[in-house]
């Protein structure tokens, strides 16, 4: 059985919310009145509602950057790495996401001390950025070369707002994600931001990598049906479902959040 989760969150089942920024400059919802301050007012605000709710990681994620870009600019990178490094908890571990530039947050990670990275490191898609090609072994060697390989890699391998191109089945993914391209964690999202993925879809990727590395629920987390997701799932990312009305662009809920984690112990509580 893999450790991963246990050594890094000190729990079994972690919960991994996520701390979405507003959009950031040069992308078309940036609010230039609100500036890099009131974004990093409003991460702060989120941060702290999610640590005193009992959150057992986070995850800072450019999620207001509609529409995704394959490449971060260099703006983006820069007021992330100044918001994380001001924000980010110092008694629990945090991780960095880039939507979608696997570059990105391997830089940040390295430069804020984050844990783990998530992204889209493999596979070929039709998505709603175009063709979508991706280069993992640039991506691993790019991390060894700046001093980072401490930073776990988790492998969303059915990606938001994208279809694969190609009939391999989820299991397979996650094995040859595993075994080929040296993932720490596989993850499995639904097929936007805050939906829910078939839970068969969970059960092949554990299928696939056994007990060696850990399969996390990526989206769709809710109260309703987050004990049905646990008893497959090793650990759940979780965002939309933390905010005010349950809308991913909105400012957390700390009444969510406490409704959340309390579901989540009374699973934890039956294993």
């Amino acid at each position: 059985m893999s450790h991963l989760l246990q050594e890094l969150f000190g729990v079994e089942k972690p919960v991994i919310a996520m701390a979405h920024f507003p959009p950031l400059p040069n992308t078309p919802l940036y609010n230039e009145k609100q500036r890099v301050t009131g974004i990093l007012e409003a991460v702060a605000s989120d941060v702290k509602k999610l640590v005193d709710g009992g959150v057992d990681g986070l995850l800072f994620c450019n999620e207001g950057d509609r529409p995704y870009s394959l490449k971060a600019d260099f703006e983006a990178i820069a007021v992330m790495t100044r918001v994380i490094t001001e924000v980010a908890p110092k008694d629990r571990p945090f991780g960095v996401d880039f939507l979608w530039d696997p570059k990105a947050p391997l830089a940040i990670a390295m430069a804020t001390g984050a844990a783990f990275v998530r992204e889209v490191f493999t596979g070929v898609y039709d998505s709603d950025m175009g063709l979508w090609n991706t280069d993992v072994a640039s991506m691993l060697r790019y991390r060894r070369h700046i001093g980072a390989s401490q930073v776990k890699v988790f492998y969303n391998v059915t990606p938001e707002f994208a279809s694969p191109l190609g009939n391999r089945p989820v299991s397979m993914l996650a094995r040859s994600a595993m075994v080929s391209s040296l993932a720490d964690a596989i993850l499995v999202s639904g097929p936007m931001a805050g939906s829910e993925p078939n839970l068969e879809l969970l059960r092949e990727a554990k299928a696939g990598v056994g007990d060696q590395i850990p399969v996390i629920l990526n989206t769709g987390a809710r109260v309703d049906n987050i004990r049905q997701f646990l008893q497959v799932a090793d650990g759940v990312i979780v965002g939309s479902s933390l905010k005010v009305d349950g809308y991913t662009w909105n400012p957390v809920d700390a009444e969510r959040v406490k409704a959340f984690m309390d579901a989540v112990r009374s699973v934890r509580k039956t294993r």
